[in-house]
């Protein structure tokens, strides 16, 4: 008799699936759970019938999540300020040591979850950000893309080549070099140190927050180095004791901001020509949990 209890192995490849499709963990784990209770649904005799349980989960979790990409846009316009994925740390960033659970565990830190990448997909219709993620992240073939989307395979690959035009695919700077001009910048905001700042930023670049209506957050992006690096000098000197830390966001150096003891921040950058051309600050709690222990 076949085993009627589903895959557990195939838990983390279908929260890396869902993370990028939706960019936020926890709905990411809301949809695994949802996937397996489906499989649960079944009866045995379906179960049996089955040929390919990780496929057949992998389905069902796509298209659970093209579904709430869909109702995504209508939630967005009551989200307070700018939306920004939810940051995930690095297997040696979370608070209390590594657990089972532990965010870095559970998703696969590479290219594919870049703040930046994250937020190109996001400005792609649901029905793109699905083709282009089973096929050019996952590998999936477009006639396996196209039985999970319910559209031809020539449709899937139009979808896909669209949204591909979306991502830059030049190659960006090193790790090093990342890590460097975060630690500059992290010195020119503790130093207060308003022209280092303006020398490390893009006179192009722009800063978003997301706080959600539960922290307070700039609403709207700031535009040009010299505005952004005025505003952190700003930060600094509101009084608050924050202490900020170099950590690895979403498999890249990041910041973070401790108040307390607490994170209250995670930043977030772009780079590009040796200079930051995005700050991504999140400040809404519920997205800072991963950051947490329990």
């Amino acid at each position: 008799m076949t085993d009627p209890h589903p895959p557990f192995g195939e838990r983390r490849p279908l929260t890396n699936l869902a993370y990028r499709l939706l960019g936020s963990l926890a709905d990411a784990e809301d949809v695994v759970q949802e996937t397996y209770a489906r499989w649960y649904t079944l009866s045995e005799r379906q179960r049996q019938e089955v040929a390919a349980p990780g496929a057949w989960l992998t389905t069902v979790a796509s298209r659970i999540c093209l579904d709430l990409l869909g109702s995504a846009r209508a939630r967005r316009e009551r989200y307070v300020g700018e939306w920004i994925p939810e940051p995930v740390p690095g297997r040696s960033d979370q608070l209390g040591g590594s657990t089972p659970t532990d965010p870095a565990d559970r998703v696969t830190l590479d290219e594919s979850i870049s703040m930046a990448f994250l937020v190109v997909l996001d400005s792609m219709t649901p029905a793109e950000r699905v083709a282009f993620v089973l096929h050019d992240v996952f590998r999936y073939s477009f006639a396996e893309v196209a039985d999970i989307v319910g559209r031809t395979p020539a449709a899937c690959r139009q979808l896909a080549s669209s949204a591909r035009r979306r991502v830059d695919t030049s190659r960006g700077p090193s790790s090093t070099e990342r890590a460097e001009l975060v630690l500059a910048f992290k010195r020119a905001w503790e130093t207060m140190d308003i022209e280092a700042m303006i020398g490390l930023l893009d006179p192009q670049a722009i800063a978003t927050a997301d706080g959600g209506g539960l922290a307070p957050a700039f609403r709207e992006p700031i535009y040009g180095g010299e505005q952004i690096a005025e505003l952190w000098m700003e930060i600094a000197n509101r009084g608050q004791a924050l202490t900020v830390l170099e950590r690895t966001v979403n498999g890249q150096p990041g910041l973070v901001a401790q108040l307390d003891g607490a994170i209250v921040s995670v930043y977030a950058f772009d780079i590009a020509d040796g200079r930051i051309t995005r700050i991504w600050a999140i400040r809404n709690p519920e997205k800072l949990r991963p950051w947490t222990a329990d």
